[in-house]
């Protein structure tokens, strides 16, 4: 496994998943489990607050995706995380054909409904797209979010030999 400062590169992780009871918090658990591989987290050790700010993010977007498959579509099937090269991709699989929507903006202080900016304010990207052949019926709803660069301070230098 290859090893810069951006920690281990192409790594995926797969959580199968059944029902709705508990599963948000099992993502997110497993979520952090795999950051702290990768070296996004224990917070304390990251190299910046911003960095720190980055974990929690993953964390609270997992949560939200996960909650959204739970509400909309009966639960999801899968939980994957593929990192690669200080850039995280965040797949939620579940049965469901309907794709999430943009609703019309609702007001901060009404219950629910937010899930979706939230991804647009702290993903890089997100989006969705429907299972592959084989896979049987449903949709996979992506995420990406990238680490935050060290400070110049913090950065390796190139060898310049």
């Amino acid at each position: 496994m290859a090893e810069s400062g951006d920690g281990p590169r192409n790594q995926v992780r797969r959580l199968v998943l059944h029902g709705t009871r508990g599963v948000v918090s099992r993502c997110r658990d497993f979520t952090a489990e795999a950051l702290t591989d990768w070296g996004w987290l224990p917070a304390e050790t990251a190299e910046t607050a911003e960095a720190r700010e980055r974990a929690e993010d993953v964390l609270l977007l997992v949560s939200e995706v996960v909650t959204n498959a739970c509400l909309h579509a009966g639960g999801p099937e899968e939980l994957v995380l593929r990192h690669a090269a200080g850039r995280l991709r965040v797949e939620v699989a579940d049965a469901s054909p309907v794709h999430p929507r943009v609703r019309v903006a609702r007001s901060p202080g009404l219950p629910g409904g937010h899930g979706l900016m939230v991804l647009d304010r702290l993903a890089v990207a997100w989006g969705s797209e429907d299972k592959g052949p084989g896979d049987g019926a449903g949709k996979v709803v992506w995420l990406e979010v990238s680490r935050p660069s060290p400070p110049p301070w913090g950065r390796r230098r190139a060898d310049p030999s």
